[in-house]
């Protein structure tokens, strides 16, 4: 259902308008060089774009640049740099802000003279950790890729988001790299519900099981990542997202550098951590050209599995660019292979640092679980173990982009790409429990009548039936692996039109994406135990397969008018049209699917289908946006948007939230005549500040403080009986209704001279179900329950030291009580966790430019604690653990 949004609260959002600087400096680097390109235009707007290209903030007097022009600046350079570029001739100079950052003023009037000059050196040196870009009518935020190294080397850039407010980030890997248990909440959207581009193509949904992208750390090396800005609350009309209902993060990578030139990081740690990262760029050659070639090797031992055990893979990273006066053309391309071992989700409370699985040790395995004609059942938590698990993944993506000038005041971008995904995710499981028995049973031994008790194979008559035992490989495991194949690529086209005092973008996106995904059943046995590292091959049987053709058409047109020097509107729509045509090559067996049924003695339940499907479109042809940006000081700024997103269908099936994992064809043609996509509306507003100061030891504050309220609507929910383990038996979808969502964040800076910093955030939120639903003849009573896994209270925070080649930070994550349930029963204990980085860069040295030693320590008291949560229906979840505290090193050349 689309909702209008509600007028009052939009007027007041339309009256708190925001500014023409650029704010403040919280998490980025504040004078590594980047690449620039600014085309010849109004000073205010190429101050404005350098802004947006460098992610620092640049405050100036719209009234001292009115009616300048600004002169074309490409390469790549410090943001100071650029700035002096761009002013050249125009009687002013720039310097940077002891509160971080740079400001604009005549040459011969610096509003601090002095206290500016003494420590630009220095400040030129600082690794600044925040910035609130302040070019937006919404809450961006960015992280540099710098600090995000500073923080773990080689991580996941998206595990550094978890420092921004209103964001959560869990895993049970140190580097955030495990996708299987990777959660995070940007508020109140989980992870299939965000927006992700990696240089402006889409990265898709963020689904664990690929229907349409990878993830980040997959689409490039952590140490080619420049910078990650998340967009919360509402994405910008161009990004190519069709899941963005909370946000969209965007993740840039470096350019080339200008000088020809190597780095080399090698990173050693615990648990036989083993990390490889090298870059060779060429420099500029030829007219305007410039390339790098990277390459990283992970390897380490899972902390909470064997030593057999080994997690990493490879990455391959290439970048091309070209630069004349009117034209710019890059070229990227992404190649990985890597494996991760997963463990089990244990059910609260249990021992959450038990082992998390047998591999490679298949006794110990097989005398955990009682003997073939044993009638007892598996143990529980945590020792129901399996003998391996792991997600497999590879991946090739490349884009190549051409952005050209035709005028200095009209561009057109036009960027075409293409990713291939193969991988799977492969579990070694006991077969004794009664839904696994069912589907295996139901194609190994369908007449095994004796082995039936309620409707379903069961252990507890008989034991196991042996024609299932030997097919099995005789083991009591099976190995089951879900099996995917994604290719997709598109088309990005945008035409950017400056007339007056208006910003006119339009623009369009098309993708097709071809996906498949299969679920397969394998023998484990004494002779060939198989490898969490190997996709099996030859199956007993095809349990079922889907394949899915989705055309994706999304247009937009946005107009960005500066009303005055003071005051910009921003308005504009998109239209999202997404056509999915679902189909079922191979059906599953429906007794297969068999829920129980007391007293029967054959599998008499059949109402559960893998359903053929058709095509279903999600379509929402006018999502309006509105913005406005105030600067009603030289230093503060309002900011307001008003916004409308949509949630396209998943392209999955059984077992998912998608059309096509309702469980009969009838339920799938009752879905595509009633079901709606989910929808939001988010209504955002705030305050930014950026100040020097002479307060003391204090110099600088920047910050902000943000009210956002979002409407969510037709939330989508698979609905089954509990306690199915893997096997999915009795999945449906169904519309669970609505979410309100209100919340809070404050995050600032202090800067204490040109060395110290204190960087803090804090984040309220308040996320409610409207409804209560049924499940069956099961009500479950969520109307007015605050939404599962998301803590109402966060704070995070990083303290700072440089000097000369020195620097060291501690940086914390707070996360309230969450709830664990549906219904708010149990609360999940609060955590608390601190890191520690330092290191030491060494200049001067012959034949390098640089060697720096760093050291890293995560979770530093050892916290003990849930991290990532699969909410439950009753009174227990299900979890995994917070990592251990864990010691690395890292040390790196560069030449």
């Amino acid at each position: 259902m689309t909702a209008h949004p509600r007028s009052i609260l939009r007027s007041v959002l339309l009256l708190t308008a925001g500014a023409s600087i650029l704010t403040p400096p919280a998490l980025g680097a504040a004078s590594g060089t980047t690449a620039v390109h600014i085309a010849r235009q109004p000073l205010d707007q190429a101050l404005e774009a350098l802004g947006r290209q460098t992610g620092q903030s640049i405050v100036f007097p719209p009234e001292l640049v009115a009616h300048l022009q600004a002169p074309a600046v490409n390469g790549t350079m410090t943001p100071g740099e650029a700035a002096h570029r761009l002013l050249s001739g125009s009687g002013m100079t720039v310097e940077p802000m002891p509160g971080g950052g740079l400001v604009v003023h005549k040459a011969s009037a610096s509003p601090f003279k002095r206290t500016a000059r003494k420590v630009r050196a220095s400040q030129a040196e600082s690794i600044e950790q925040v910035v609130a870009t302040g070019h937006h009518t919404r809450s961006v935020m960015s992280i540099s890729g710098d600090q995000i190294q500073e923080m773990m080397p080689g991580q996941n850039p998206m595990q550094a988001l978890d420092l921004l407010p209103g964001v959560t980030f869990t895993n049970v890997d140190p580097w955030g790299n495990n996708e299987q248990n990777s959660s995070i909440f940007v508020h109140g959207f989980s992870n299939t519900q965000l927006g992700y581009t990696l240089d402006g193509i889409p990265l898709g949904a963020g689904a664990y099981g690929n229907y349409n992208g990878l993830s980040p750390q997959r689409a490039a090396i952590s140490e080619d990542i420049g910078r990650t800005s998340l967009s919360s609350g509402a994405g910008a009309l161009g990004t190519a997202s069709t899941s963005n209902l909370g946000g969209t993060i965007e993740f840039t990578t470096r350019d080339p550098k200008r000088k020809a030139g190597a780095t080399i990081r090698q990173t050693f740690g615990e648990y036989s951590t083993f990390r490889t990262f090298a870059r060779v760029d060429t420099g500029q050659f030829g007219n305007g050209n410039a390339a790098y070639f990277a390459f990283a090797r992970q390897d380490a031992r899972p902390w909470n599995l064997g030593p057999a055990n080994r997690q990493g893979g490879y990455q391959v990273n290439g970048k091309f660019v070209h630069r004349d006066e009117n034209t710019t053309v890059t070229a990227y391309f992404d190649w990985q292979n890597k494996a991760e071992p997963n463990t089990q989700g244990l059910t609260a409370p249990t021992d959450l640092y038990a082992r998390g699985a047998f591999y490679p040790d298949l006794d110990a395995a097989m005398a955990n679980y009682p003997s073939e004609s044993s009638k007892a059942k598996a143990p529980g938590a945590p020792n129901n173990l399996y003998y391996f698990s792991a997600a497999q993944r590879t991946d090739y993506l490349t884009y190549v982009n051409i952005s050209h000038k035709f005028a200095p005041n009209l561009t057109w971008d036009n960027q075409l790409y293409f990713h291939y995904d193969d991988g799977a995710g492969v579990v070694a499981t006991s077969v004794r429990t009664n839904a696994i028995l069912t589907i295996l049973g139901s194609y190994l031994d369908p007449t095994g009548t004796k082995y039936i008790k309620n409707g379903q194979f069961t252990y507890t008559v008989a034991g196991i039936d042996p024609k299932v035992w030997d097919a099995t490989g005789g083991t009591g495991y099976a190995v089951r692996t879900t099996e995917y194949d994604d290719y997709r690529g598109g088309l990005m086209s945008t035409l950017h039109y400056h007339i007056g005092h208006h910003n006119i973008e339009i623009g369009g996106w098309y993708e097709r994406n071809n996906n498949s995904q299969g679920r397969y059943w394998y023998p484990l046995t004494t002779t060939n135990t198989l490898t969490p590292y190997e996709t099996p091959k030859n199956p007993l049987f095809t349990q079922w397969n889907n394949v899915f053709f989705t055309n994706t058409f999304v247009t937009h047109l946005q107009d960005t008018w500066r009303v005055t020097p003071h005051l910009t509107l921003t308005a504009g729509f998109k239209s999202e049209l997404v056509y999915t045509n679902g189909t079922l090559p191979v059906a599953a067996l429906p007794q297969s699917l068999a829920a129980a049924v007391t007293g029967a003695k054959t599998l008499v339940d059949t109402s559960t289908h893998t359903v053929p499907g058709g095509t279903i479109p999600s379509v929402e042809p006018f999502l309006p946006a509105f913005g406005a940006l105030w600067s009603f000081t030289p230093h503060e700024q309002l900011f307001a948007n008003i916004q409308e997103n949509m949630n396209s269908f998943a392209q999955t099936g059984y077992g998912s939230t998608s059309p096509w994992a309702v469980t009969t064809q009838d339920a799938f043609e009752e879905f595509k005549r009633t079901g709606k996509p989910e929808t939001s509306w988010t209504y955002e507003t705030g305050i930014r500040t950026s100040h020097p100061l002479r307060a003391g030891p204090l110099t600088g504050i920047s910050g902000q403080l943000e009210y956002y309220h979002v409407d969510f609507y037709n939330r989508l929910g698979a609905i089954k009986p509990p306690n199915q383990g893997i096997s999915g038996v009795g999945g449906t979808v169904a519309n669970l209704g609505n979410v309100s969502t209100n919340g809070m964040d404050l995050s600032f800076t202090l800067r204490f001279g040109p060395h110290f910093s204190v960087y803090d955030t804090v984040s309220y939120i308040s996320s409610i179900y409207g409804n209560d639903f049924m499940d069956g003849a099961t009500l479950y009573a969520t109307k007015g329950k605050k939404v599962p896994a998301i803590p109402v209270w966060s704070d995070k925070f990083v303290i700072s030291y440089n000097q000369g080649g020195f620097n060291a930070q501690l940086n914390g994550s707070y996360m309230g009580v969450r709830p664990g349930t549906l219904t708010n029963s149990v609360m999940v204990p609060p955590r608390l966790l601190l890191g520690v980085s330092s290191g030491y860069t060494f200049q001067h040295i012959p034949h390098m430019d640089s060697l720096k030693l760093q050291f890293n320590i995560s979770n530093l008291t050892n916290a003990r604690a849930w991290s990532s949560l699969t909410p439950g229906d009753a009174d227990t979840y299900v979890g995994y653990p917070t990592p251990p505290r864990m010691f690395f090193g890292t040390i790196g050349a560069s030449f």
